[in-house]
């Protein structure tokens, strides 16, 4: 298969699910149609040989951001089947807005010379980047992790409160 049939493939598996995303009344059905809408993007990344790229993309937006919404669903009132307005009432402009973009999009990437050449890999790889984070930036990660630790624990007294 050509690489341009697997491209079109993978944007199909990209954009069919994210006017999903955009246009499902239904929370959950969006919040879950962002599965294949990451994994098409994860595909376009291994066809541009950003491996690495490519399984962050899995390990954090398939994986752990789609957790987090769903858990935020259903924490609030999105996720009780309750008839709550889910729709925002600005669709129109924000499909001009949109289309607006797209214009712009294409009139810049048309319009700009893209060479092409062969150059060499950047110093900094998976191997480097993890390095790092046990090495230079071990604090700043570890401080990271413990304010999202916090933030989840205050959402869950929130969201306990509130029953």
């Amino acid at each position: 298969m050509g690489k341009l049939a697997v491209f079109i493939i993978l944007s199909c598996v990209t954009l069919i699910p994210a006017v999903i995303v955009v246009t499902s009344r239904n929370m959950v059905r969006a919040a879950l149609s962002l599965v294949p809408t990451f994994l098409g993007v994860t595909g376009l990344y291994v066809t541009l040989d950003a491996e690495f790229v490519a399984g962050i993309q899995v390990l954090i937006y398939a994986g752990a951001i789609t957790v987090l919404i769903l858990f935020v669903i259903m924490l609030t009132e999105g996720g009780t089947g309750l008839r709550v307005r889910q729709m925002n009432a600005q669709t129109k402009l924000g499909a001009l807005v949109a289309f607006g973009m797209a214009v712009v999009l294409i009139a810049f990437t048309t319009a700009t010379r893209w060479p092409v050449k062969a150059g060499t890999m950047p110093r900094y790889n998976a191997a480097a980047v993890g390095n790092a984070f046990l090495t230079s930036y071990a604090l700043v990660f570890e401080v990271t992790s413990l304010v999202l630790l916090v933030s989840l624990i205050g959402a869950i007294i929130i969201a306990r409160r509130e029953e």
